[in-house]
């Protein structure tokens, strides 16, 4: 079938960034054997240009590449999981206690946000996921495509390639640029069933054995060993075959579901949960309560997904193809308990206190469509896709408190929505430009749409019930999470038109350059160019010299210009609006609020290919300046600031907050990348890899205060000492990846290491920082493949079960040290050792 060869290599690496590279690109694979090499020349694509496929070292930029097989000995059953099990440069913080991102968990690639990376679906921009992170973690402030939405059963491979990309595909490509490249196999296929769990003992968390009453009369506590723990059941279904569709065209379907059930990773609750008898003795339940009563580690998530990949030959020139999904996810997490004697509880309701928790109901779908075909000297390629993220949230075992013990106990809060709609086209071609070689150019457009909602929540969710003189009850609104009521109700779309062109040619047989330029005009912040030049030089068949500069953009997502989260709460007896204010909001603009701005970058890269046989080196330095970065200003308050909002008419607001470009800020670093495949004659091959990237972000520049707030002193600023930390010490200053891959007759055994650097979890102070060291994670898988049908593997993550230091010794004893031992910056899983088992049959 022509059209399924023509279709791989289109799609394969549908990087409009690499077609202005001119070229291949390297993997961190890239010393696999023979085969595999010839494998993978066949699907290296370059989108927008007919240049004769190259080897796979002949690369302007550095690429990995993770293979459906890679991905299959991780034990990982989420793509964020395994991308940061292999790729150095890519991170994924363990984020708990973080309202809707317990849900939906941002990753970031070179330490720079989570909106900082584009995420491709078969070289077609994927939409982003509807939430604004918001709590106080990695990724703060900012929208992600959910990557986890993206079912592993259904890739091919992952490209992932570490340099700036505006130029070629617009905003958000300034960290890099992920490609998904989905299966399409016309005949075959796998059904694949996983289990597992966390049996780990917690490090530094002592577990509670009785409590009792000390001579004074106060609460004291007998303590044990490590608490060991046994739970997170993960079970996982997928299964994926290809279709032959007469002899013109393939479909390849792929369906899984995953069931991840929570895990608990809190220590013991050491307050007082219930208010002093008559006599100021201890109240005796304070002996029989149980105190674990938070969930600190993953949320309960139930996921279910469909993927297909299709492809049609209309005639010997005409080629149709499309490619869609749905998937659904199911989550609840914990808040922060309300003990009985709390005053946002209703003793009616929860005499012993509550956990309030959240729930989130999500639906994402998308669907892409396109036509690519030759019309004389010219290859075209047009399509469309949209695609649409409805983030439902809820609340449960909770209440709103001022309705007292009518207060129902679980709220529907709302949803958020967003959706984006694209049409584009290229074209490609080669000019006689009279220069030693043709040149290969390409043009197209590019027509985009997007639109962001809040939806409104039922009404107990947001309400503050009044007395009869008009006086607040008390607390308003769902505990834990406040619903959206109408004055945070919210239709926003935006469009542009975007124009690029790219020039490739050799100047000489080893030297390749190229120059991509794109321009874009946005209906609501205006217009910008970017461009990059890209070039390879060869300076024998075993070493490349290779380097890019480029500048790029990313424009405020809808999210971020448009996203409004107020509450009502009570203070003094009387009713204020706190939350997070637009731009263009009153309350906002009265404490220097200014229209948001794109973002500004310039992206350096500068490196060496080395191959020699079974071995291949790459390294690859990099530098990227971000001018007026979006971030979320501190939260302004107290009583000059109320003054301020009073005089600018805003009687009943007490708190605001927005986004602002108030940063610029420089990374730096290293990506390090070595392969080698050592032949072991009689007992098979070991493939042995090494990955390391040093990175350091550095923010080079606040704005000062805005003018409204010159006058109230250094305690108020915009962007304080906690956001500059979260960005410079957030993830991890190096990580470095070994494994070796070691085949044997049916056997194989993958053993894999990773050594991530050190993390900061920065506080308003100093003496409140806390510094995780380095720490190594060992993972190992052993399969046994008795025929090409079946295949069945156990392996364990974490293996050696290791923790980051309690928080109570890093920053000493406090009570809320005691109930959460660990801070979520943790680069990895703070849940420890996971045992599981796999059984594959394929046909």
């Amino acid at each position: 079938m022509t059209f399924k060869r023509l279709s791989a290599n289109k799609l394969a690496l549908s990087l409009a960034v690499t077609s202005a590279l001119g070229g291949s690109f390297v993997t961190a694979n890239a010393a696999e054997q023979d085969t595999q090499a010839q494998e993978n020349i066949e699907v290296i694509s370059v989108t927008g240009t007919r240049r004769s496929l190259r080897s796979i070292a002949e690369s302007s930029v550095p690429v990995d590449i993770i293979t459906s097989s890679d991905m299959a000995s991780t034990g990982q059953l989420e793509i964020s999981q395994v991308l940061a099990n292999q790729v150095p440069s890519f991170n994924f913080p363990s984020a708990t206690l973080g309202d809707g991102t317990d849900h939906a968990k941002p990753a970031v690639l070179r330490g720079l946000a989570p909106d900082h990376t584009l995420v491709l679906i078969n070289g077609k921009r994927r939409h982003s996921g509807a939430l604004l992170n918001l709590a106080g973690v990695v990724g703060r402030g900012s929208t992600a495509v959910d990557l986890n939405m993206i079912p592993t059963s259904a890739i091919k491979r992952v490209e992932v390639l570490r340099d700036g990309a505006a130029a070629q595909y617009g905003s958000d490509a300034i960290a890099g640029v992920i490609n998904i490249v989905l299966k399409d196999a016309s005949e075959g296929g796998n059904v694949s069933v996983t289990y597992g769990e966390y049996d780990t003992q917690m490090a530094g968390a002592p577990n509670l054995e009785s409590t009792y009453a000390d001579a004074n009369g106060d609460l004291a506590f007998n303590l044990g060993d490590d608490r060991e723990i046994s739970d997170g059941a993960t079970r996982t279904i997928s299964a994926n075959s290809g279709f032959a569709l007469s002899d013109s065209g393939f479909v390849n379907v792929s369906i899984e579901y995953r069931d991840n059930s929570p895990t608990q990773r809190s220590g013991f609750d050491p307050r007082e949960q219930y208010s002093r008898l008559d006599d100021g003795s201890l109240d005796p339940r304070e002996f029989t309560i149980d105190r674990y009563n938070h969930r600190f580690g993953k949320a309960d998530l139930e996921d279910y997904a469909l993927f297909y990949n299709m492809g049609y030959e209309l005639d010997n020139s005409l080629n149709l193809y499309s490619f869609g999904s749905y998937s659904k996810r199911e989550g609840n997490s914990g808040g922060f308990y309300r003990r009985g004697q709390d005053s946002r509880n209703v003793l009616a309701l929860y005499p012993d206190g509550f956990l309030p928790q959240i729930e989130t109901d999500v639906e994402d779908y998308s669907f892409a469509l396109g036509l690519e075909s030759e019309t004389g000297d010219w290859t075209w390629d047009v399509s469309a896709n949209y695609g649409r993220n409805d983030f439902a949230l809820g609340v449960v075992n909770s209440l709103n408190t001022s309705l007292g013990a009518t207060s129902p106990t679980e709220f529907d809060n709302g949803a958020l929505v967003y959706d984006q709609f694209i049409v584009n086209g290229d074209a490609s071609t080669t000019l006689d430009l009279g220069l030693p070689d043709d040149v290969f150019f390409t043009l197209g457009a590019e027509y985009r749409h997007e639109s962001y909602k809040i939806e409104q929540g039922e009404e107990a969710s947001y309400i503050t019930a009044l007395d009869s003189n008009g006086n607040p009850i008390a607390a308003g609104g769902a505990q834990v999470l406040s619903g959206f009521g109408p004055e945070s109700v919210t239709d926003e779309s935006r469009h542009n038109v975007a124009l690029f062109v790219e020039f490739d040619t050799y100047l000489t047989d080893n030297w390749n350059m190229v120059l991509a330029s794109r321009y874009e005009d946005y209906s609501d912040f205006g217009n910008t160019f970017t461009s990059k030049l890209a070039t390879r030089y060869s300076v024998n068949e075993n070493l490349s010299l290779r380097g890019a500069i480029s500048t790029g953009f990313r424009a405020p997502s809808l999210a971020q210009s448009s996203y409004r989260q107020i509450s009502t709460v009570l203070e003094n007896n009387q009713a204020f609006e706190v939350g997070l204010f637009p731009t263009d909001a009153p309350a906002a603009q009265a404490l220097g609020a200014k229209q948001l701005d794109a973002e500004d970058s310039v992206n350096l890269t500068a490196g060496f290919v080395y191959t020699q046989g079974n071995f291949s080196l790459t390294v690859d330095a990099y530098r990227i300046d971000i001018d007026d970065r979006i971030v979320l200003s501190e939260n302004l308050s107290g009583a000059a600031v109320q003054q301020i909002l009073a005089d600018a008419g805003e009687l009943n607001t007490e708190s605001v907050r927005y986004f602002t470009n108030a940063i610029d800020s420089r990374t730096q670093g290293v990506d390090i990348v070595a392969t080698y495949l050592l032949q072991l004659d009689n007992f098979g091959d070991v493939r042995l890899n090494a990955a390391a990237n040093f990175n350091d972000t550095e923010v080079t520049h606040v704005d000062d205060n805005p003018e409204q707030l010159n006058s109230l002193g250094d305690d108020y600023v915009v962007f304080a000492r906690r956001e500059v930390g979260r960005f410079e010490e957030g993830t991890p200053d190096n990580k470095l990846n070994l494994s070796a891959v070691w085949n044997f007759n049916e056997w194989q055994t993958t053993l894999r290491a990773t050594r991530y650097g050190e993390v900061a979890d920065i506080s308003t102070t100093s003496d409140r920082d806390e510094y995780l060291d380095a720490k190594w994670i060992t993972d190992l898988e052993v399969a046994y493949r008795p025929n090409d049908e079946w295949k069945f593997a156990l392996g364990a993550n974490n293996l050696f079960d290791q923790y980051p230091q309690a928080t109570v010794d890093n920053i000493g004893y406090s009570t809320f040290s005691q109930i959460f031992p660990y801070t979520p910056y943790t680069p990895y899983s703070l849940d420890g050792r996971f045992l599981y088992g796999n059984i594959t049959y394929s046909f």
